[in-house]
């Protein structure tokens, strides 16, 4: 009993049936010239040196942010504690104590 491939003895077509199969091959995108495959390999080394940089990048620009944010809101508390224009400031006790 001779093997069959997609229908086709290949036993009996031998070079014919060989060809038609690496021909199918090709077409399916199962079977690429090497020359497309270094590309590829090219092309995702590339684009993982790529997110790699990204990454680090991304991980530099977070820690600026959370230090421009500590900085931000301690200006905040600052800025909250100035009196206001017309505001009264509370007398401090120790100071009239100390004045004659």
């Amino acid at each position: 009993m001779a093997a069959e491939l997609m229908g086709i003895n290949v036993a009996q077509g031998g070079a014919v049936a060989l060809l038609a199969v690496v021909v199918l091959m090709v077409l399916t995108g199962r079977l690429i010239p090497r020359r497309t495959y270094d590309d590829m390999k090219e092309e995702r080394d590339s684009w993982r040196t790529a997110h790699v940089e990204s990454e680090v990048a991304r991980t530099e620009e977070r820690d600026q942010n959370r230090q421009l944010l500590e900085l931000a809101h301690t200006a905040g508390h600052v800025l909250d504690s100035l009196p206001k224009r017309g505001e009264v400031q509370p007398s401090d006790p120790m100071d009239e104590a100390s004045m004659p």
